[in-house]
């Protein structure tokens, strides 16, 4: 089975934020939005800010929505860092598996991700020259290896999601790191377009017996072609709406889709369209985009 899923940062709720002036809605908000727009899961957004516990269940239950699944970034490659995240992280955790009663057959992923460094965020696109070396990989993978543990002892499956200006960015990292751990993967369309020029396609064949979870997006790759020319930053190729509704990119859609259902896939597949608002966006603008992601899904997902 394949639900439909969408998440907190199509509305731009997320680190990055709005830019000056630009509305972000609440909590409240937020759920009956992506419930109103045809779907039947959301990621969680910051960790806690649909409630917690027996709030948390009933604020998800009475949108009829349960929770995917939700980011969680670690500094995996800095054993210190990491260590020191390890309270805030177990917090996460006793989150999710809050959440998992509502519906126990597919219950949230943890999305492990990587805090990366100053030196890749400035550096979108593949951070040529900025990779992990071989006795680096050894920490990073042991350190993912340890979340993924802790994750199990709250009966909970981590997902790792490759992630645009971290040190899981580019197809040869993605390879390193699973050859490297166990995890199962996030394949995430529009971060493999924008990390080094990845085919998701390619990405759904190469990696699909790791495929866990999904994030399908559309991302236009000139916007980071441009920010790359320009030496612009992570919030820079955000900020220049390198994310677009579904068909408006540089995503194969129909392949796509027909791929995963061919693979086998069960699981969440969470729309995304990552946004930074700007005060300049027609009212509703967050919201128009997400009822038209799920109307071009209608087709294989009724």
């Amino acid at each position: 089975m394949i639900a439909l899923a969408n998440a907190p940062v199509s509305y731009g709720v997320f680190d990055l934020g709005a830019s000056a002036g630009g509305r972000l809605p609440g909590p409240e908000e937020l759920l009956g939005l992506v419930a109103s727009a045809g779907y039947t899961g959301i990621d969680s957004g910051p960790i806690g800010m649909f409630g917690r516990g027996e709030r948390l269940r009933e604020n998800l239950r009475r949108h009829g929505l349960a929770l995917a699944g939700g980011w969680v970034d670690l500094p995996f490659a800095d054993d210190a860092a990491f260590t020191a995240a390890l309270p805030g992280y177990r917090d996460a955790l006793a989150f999710f598996a809050e959440a998992a009663p509502v519906k126990p057959g597919l219950p949230p992923k943890p999305t492990l991700a990587c805090s990366g460094s100053a030196q890749r965020r400035a550096n979108p696109g593949g951070g040529l020259g900025l990779g992990l070396r071989p006795a680096e990989w050894d920490r990073y993978a042991a350190n993912v290896e340890h979340a993924a543990a802790l994750a199990g002892e709250h009966g909970l499956e981590v997902t790792f999601h490759h992630h645009a200006c971290t040190f899981v960015e580019t197809p040869e990292e993605i390879d390193e790191l699973l050859d490297r751990t166990t995890v199962g993967l996030t394949l995430d369309t529009g971060h493999l377009i924008l990390g080094g020029g990845g085919d998701p396609l390619d990405g759904l064949a190469r990696w699909g017996s790791r495929i866990n979870h999904l994030h399908l997006k559309d991302a236009r790759k000139s916007v980071l072609d441009g920010v790359v020319r320009g030496k612009g930053d992570l919030r820079t190729v955000w900020a220049g709406k390198a994310f677009v509704p579904l068909g408006t990119g540089d995503l194969d859609v129909p392949a796509v889709v027909e791929a995963v259902l061919t693979s086998g896939y069960a699981g969440w597949l969470e729309v995304e369209q990552d946004t930074i608002p700007d005060p300049a966006d027609p009212p509703g603008t967050a919201q128009a985009d997400q009822v038209h992601n799920r109307e071009v899904l209608r087709r294989w997902f009724p």
